[in-house]
């Protein structure tokens, strides 16, 4: 058997691992679907009409707000789903399952592996679920079949970066608790670039911040793609960005887990 097929048999056994956890420990995939409606439902309903007319769009209001947050709510379901792969990392970390998978024949890479393919899942399903609520209050995207599967790779795309970085950020991490603290900023990084307002609307530090902060050109690919706005030269930018940080999540995951697997 070689290297390859090993890795990749491995793999497939993490993945239904993670797979297993999530129908055994749903409590989790509810938690963090919910994050994101409860953002959803406040930020439409609650606050909506107002910041829905200042938007300066045809419709105004409620409506016109809607479809302009849906696209960040489904980025921030992103970011909530990669920290909770942070949690699952740190549980296994820390509950001394690495110790047993030391003494088994299988690929060290492929524990990693089987962590970030049950993430990508559980973040489809995190993020249809979003969608299908974020239709009810009135998202109404203008998007073809070209422009949907775009946007389905977007979110791949980022998803894909996120969730090796908060892999290692649950290496890192001492403890269940640190590695549910450590990713926060993913989730508030959405609410100081484009999400809920323009970000020629803030002051101008704030805004300087927004405009170069990896979120925001992820925020304006979806929004363009979805809604049909113009995209510039964001798309460059989001993939730059899903480079650089899959390359750094994924070296430093490497580096860590070989490391605490080898105490």
């Amino acid at each position: 058997m070689t290297a390859l097929s090993l890795w990749a048999g491995d793999s497939a056994t993490m993945l239904r691992r993670q797979l297993l956890h999530m129908l055994r420990y749903p409590s989790l995939t509810v938690i963090l679907v919910g994050m994101p409606v409860v953002f959803l439902l406040l930020f439409v309903y609650v606050l909506g009409g107002t910041l829905g007319a200042g938007l300066g769009g045809p419709s105004g209001g409620r409506a016109e707000y809607a479809n302009y947050v849906a696209p960040g709510i489904l980025l921030i379901t992103v970011a909530a789903v990669a920290q909770g792969t942070a949690i699952s990392v740190a549980m296994d970390m820390t509950g001394g399952i690495i110790a047993r998978f030391r003494t088994m024949a299988i690929s060290r890479a492929s524990v990693l592996t089987g962590h970030v393919l049950g993430a990508m899942i559980q973040t489809a399903i995190a993020v249809a679920v979003v969608t299908g609520v974020a239709l009810l209050t009135g998202f109404r995207p203008t998007a073809g079949p070209v422009e949907w599967i775009a946007a389905i790779g977007v979110l791949a795309m980022v998803s894909w970066a996120l969730t090796w970085l908060t892999v290692a950020l649950g290496l890192v991490s001492e403890s269940v608790e640190t590695a549910s603290n450590l990713p926060m900023p993913l989730i508030l990084l959405p609410f100081l670039g484009s999400s809920f307002v323009p970000t020629d609307s803030m002051p101008t530090v704030l805004r300087w911040f927004a405009e170069y902060q990896p979120f925001t050109p992820f925020i304006e690919t979806l929004r363009g793609l979805l809604m049909g706005t113009e995209i510039g030269n964001s798309a460059i930018l989001a993939v730059g960005w899903c480079a650089v940080i899959s390359l750094i999540g994924y070296l430093w995951a490497r580096s860590l887990f070989n490391r605490r697997a080898a105490r």
